[in-house]
């Protein structure tokens, strides 16, 4: 579970970039983090795991503070950045092995799910290259399957898709699902609302730092428009 609770933040004196959002995503759900480019779902997503300070409020990552406690916190979720290009000199394996020697997974679960989830995602072959060499596509792939290796109950996501062919969009949905299914939590970003709409159990829309919209794709159209497609139910929100 992730609680935001009354965080703000700015880049400018006086300015918010995030003004006072509030948000519980749930056990058990995947949640849609969606809103227009510049509206604050990086900078989001970058308090709620450590990577910038929280000027004001907390988050609780199960009911851990990422202020007051940050490493134990970080241990608590995965994280899919939204660019890939992370230790480009280092070979595939060489970046799985790091990040499993970071969260202390053992030799015999590392080698497991290693194994599992780059067969998954058709980079076994080539986890002895350097990620310098691999495509945007790859990269990505090889950042997934990090987030995932510690087996943590929280992912968050931002922007995981990008790049990815569409066997390996599919395979990381049914993940996402199976994960969600087994009482964890998923929290994404992403611009393709075709995808939110029909994986999301709940979506928050923020729009210029705040929080304009929070529930199911059900509740949206009951609020809107009975008729509307989430595009065009996002477009209207968002004008």
């Amino acid at each position: 579970m992730i609680q935001i609770k009354n965080i703000s933040k700015s880049y400018v004196k006086e300015k918010k970039t995030i003004d006072d959002l509030n948000l519980e995503i749930k056990n058990g759900e995947i949640f849609g983090f969606l809103g227009p480019n510049g509206a604050g779902k990086t900078t989001t997503i970058k308090m709620i795991t450590g990577i910038l300070d929280i000027d004001e409020g907390d988050i609780l990552i199960d009911n851990i503070s990422i202020k007051e406690n940050p490493i134990k916190a970080k241990k608590e979720f995965g994280f899919v950045p939204d660019s890939p290009d992370l230790f480009l000199k280092l070979k595939g394996i060489e970046y799985l092995n790091f990040l499993a020697d970071i969260y202390n997974v053992s030799k015999e679960d590392r080698k497991n799910r290693i194994e599992k989830y780059s067969k998954m995602f058709d980079m076994f072959d080539n986890l002895n290259d350097r990620i310098q060499s691999y495509s945007h596509g790859m990269r990505q792939k090889i950042i997934v399957i990090g987030a995932m290796l510690h087996n943590p109950k929280n992912w968050i996501l931002d922007e995981p898709m990008t790049g990815l062919d569409p066997k390996s969009a599919h395979d990381l949905k049914v993940l996402m699902k199976e994960h969600s299914s087994k009482g964890n939590c998923v929290f994404f970003s992403t611009h393709v609302l075709e995808v939110a709409e029909k994986l999301c159990d709940r979506i928050g829309i923020i729009n210029k730092g705040k929080l304009i919209f929070v529930g199911t794709y059900e509740e949206m159209k009951k609020k809107f428009k009975e008729d509307a497609s989430l595009e065009d139910l996002f477009l209207e929100i968002t004008e």
